[in-house]
């Protein structure tokens, strides 16, 4: 019988894992069904860029997944139980729920925005963690008469991103960023440099430590009690995890993430794997890694390759992962790449203007590309799934 793997959410780290899994193991050992509700993969480093008002390539996950053996379901998860080791889906053109079975189980079902339980921010503001946001914020700036206020919440790298986008796609239009802290704090003395430089090259008025309290059609209030203007609000203050896992018998923390150890193993549950944003996972210096692609990809490495190796009855491989860098883009003529220690801190050195923007535009199609080539141009090396008495004595065998 064959082994039956289901990896839910087809975004960087779930359609990589599955790509990585066919590559592995044997197509005759193995079933592998990727659950997706979209037919085409999101690139969400990118979905700034749709927002102010470009187009991006299509990647329809027929093309991508053509010939591998990886199986795409369109559906959406609807629950998981993982005593029952069964996942209901509900299809769009399907007449009901169904269940899917499995003796593996990826868990990539990412992130979404968070509005941080902010009075308001559900009803008025926009969020670009999703294309359908994206698409929401992409028209609604079109409506906009020149001059009107554009206020981005959140300094982070997705507020940073979204405000200079904007601002060089809308130069007619009043763009705000607020920041609950300094702009750009936690970058080195010259990447600070760099960004005020560019965010007043392109008028952005910044508000610098800066909490919203209160979000309204057109203003937000402050946490000193300022009100700034706002014909569109977009909300970018951080991620929250999809919830189904929380309703799980799986051990999360108390936010849904869930908790697994160095091989992205589930440490309440050995037949699931989580990766991505939905994974709380421990990197260099003992600090949780980070809700990002440049964690979730290495993330998704580490488990394919485990699963295979535990699967054939080999010796698991162990990579460390560790950071480089943070890339931001500023816009499609300048960028900022901060580069970083392996636990993520800023070091002086950093690469500014259009050799950055340069440098992350080869990074973003790097991570595109990885989607549909999840060895990296490596030879492919699938593996016969062992017999169950093998895989436990490799097991006992790695334990001693």
């Amino acid at each position: 019988m064959q082994h039956r793997i289901v990896v839910l959410g087809a975004g960087y780290t779930g359609a990589v894992a599955a790509g990585r899994l066919a590559k592995r193991l044997r197509r005759e050992d193995v079933t592998i069904t990727l659950v997706n509700p979209e037919p085409d993969f999101v690139e969400r480093v990118r979905l700034h860029q749709l927002a102010a008002g470009q187009d991006l390539k299509p990647r329809p996950f027929a093309g991508m997944f053509a010939g591998t053996g990886v199986a795409v379901k369109l559906a959406e998860v609807t629950a998981v139980d993982v005593d029952r080791k069964t996942v209901s889906v509900t299809a769009g053109d399907a007449a009901g729920p169904e269940e899917l079975e499995y003796d593996t189980l990826v868990y990539a079902l990412g992130s979404g925005w968070n509005d941080g339980g902010v009075p308001g921010t559900a009803a008025h503001a926009h969020e670009i963690s999703s294309r359908p946001g994206a698409l929401r914020l992409r028209d609604r700036l079109a409506a906009l008469d020149g001059g009107r206020p554009v206020l981005v919440v959140g300094g982070g790298l997705t507020g940073l991103e979204a405000a200079t986008e904007i601002a060089e796609a809308r130069p007619d239009l009043d763009v705000s960023l607020a920041a609950r802290g300094g702009l750009g704090d936690w970058l080195s003395e010259k990447g600070r440099a760099h960004l005020r430089r560019t965010v007043d090259r392109l008028g952005i008025t910044v508000h610098e430590h800066t909490a919203v309290d209160a979000v309204q059609a057109d203003r937000v209030t402050t946490a000193d009690g300022r009100t700034l203007p706002a014909d569109v609000t977009v909300w970018t203050t951080g991620f929250a995890v999809h919830p189904i896992a929380l309703a799980t018998a799986l051990d999360v923390t108390d936010h849904g993430r869930i908790l697994v150890d160095a091989t992205m193993r589930s440490v309440s549950h050995p037949d699931v794997y989580a990766v991505g944003d939905a994974a709380m996972a421990i990197g260099p210096g003992d600090k949780p890694l980070r809700m990002s692609c440049a964690s979730g990809v290495p993330m998704a490495w580490q488990a394919a390759d485990a699963i295979a190796a535990r699967l054939a009855g080999t010796k698991v491989p162990q990579v460390p992962i560790r950071y480089f860098q943070q890339c931001i883009s500023l816009g499609r003529k300048e960028g900022l790449i901060q580069f970083v220690t392996a636990d993520d801190r800023a070091v002086e050195k950093a690469l500014t203007g259009r050799t950055a923007a340069f440098y992350k535009e080869l990074i973003c199609k790097g991570a595109a590309w990885g989607v549909a080539n999840p060895t990296m141009g490596m030879p492919t090396r699938r593996r016969r799934v062992a017999r169950q008495e093998t895989r436990s004595r490799a097991r006992a065998q790695a334990a001693a």
